[in-house]
């Protein structure tokens, strides 16, 4: 991990940091969506992050957020953090509503299906989630609700979503 990512990681607990992070999203999502993916997270390439792309469950749209994730092979993880807030993040309701979602890995889509993960495997889960992102400790504190956390599995090509 580079020194910046190391830096990145220390201030993610700080406050000003999360209010900072969180005006950034918007800035992040277009940086993404010009870049088709290959650039976010403020261009921290030492950081696991992709475009996640869900159906929202009101209006049908596609939703495109960019989020830091825990590869698991050949799954990913994600947590919905939503920076410490007390409500849940959207796009979390959203796999809820409809698993079937997108991943873009720089550049590259990903068809996957969403699963909540529940029980021992949340729990080992979690472990190395605030191994790779020590601040999701502080945000589940902060929060004052259970984070939740899915496993991103991959759908075969060719195999249809339903």
């Amino acid at each position: 991990m580079g020194p910046v990512a190391a830096l990145v990681r220390r201030l993610g607990h700080r406050r000003w940091f999360i209010r900072l992070a969180r005006a950034y999203v918007p800035v992040d999502r277009l940086v993404a969506r010009l870049s088709r993916g290959r650039l976010v997270a403020m261009g921290l390439r030492s950081l696991p992050f992709f475009l996640l792309t869900t159906v929202g469950r009101r209006s049908g749209s596609p939703r495109t957020v960019p989020l830091l994730y825990l590869p698991d092979d050949p799954d990913f993880v994600v947590i919905g953090s939503n920076f410490g807030q007390t409500h849940h993040p959207a796009w979390s309701s959203n796999l809820l509503a409809n698993p079937a979602a997108t991943v873009n890995l720089r550049g590259q889509p990903i068809q996957v299906q969403a699963r909540l993960v529940r029980g021992e495997e949340r729990d080992a889960l979690i472990t190395r989630l605030r191994e790779m992102w020590p601040a999701y400790a502080t945000y589940e504190t902060t929060a004052a609700r259970t984070l939740r956390v899915f496993r991103l599995e991959r759908v075969p090509p060719g195999v249809s979503q339903p």
